[in-house]
């Protein structure tokens, strides 16, 4: 890791910040959670530890919620499509706000790989 003086854990935390924001953005504009999980892949390996998680945890939230998105978009015409994207709604919103809430407390994220909250 690169050594950038007292300056880079406060940007990388920033950093993780935006793309906790423009994850929590993605519902309503979805190209939001693509440059999220870009950010998150480009600063997850210069970040501290424990900022790391915080981005592992983008990195998961993002990919295993387009799977059960795109479970729920498959089987909206068998009717259990809406239970399963109204489930993965919640399940994206509750992992976004509780990564937001270890971020503001400066702590790293518990069991970020993890596919529950």
């Amino acid at each position: 890791m690169a050594d950038y003086g007292d300056t880079q854990p406060e940007k990388s935390a920033n950093i993780a910040m935006l793309g906790y924001l423009l994850l929590l953005a993605a519902p309503l504009l979805l190209v939001s959670a693509l440059i999220g999980v870009i950010l998150a892949y480009v600063y997850r390996d210069d970040a501290p530890q424990w900022l790391q998680s915080h981005f592992q945890l983008q990195i998961r939230t993002f990919w295993i919620g387009m799977l059960f998105f795109f479970s729920g978009l498959l089987l909206l015409w068998v009717l259990i499509g809406k239970l399963i994207l109204l489930l993965t709604l919640i399940w994206y919103l509750v992992r976004i706000i509780k990564g937001m809430k270890y971020l503001n407390r400066r702590a790293p994220y518990p069991h970020p790989a993890s596919w529950g909250f």
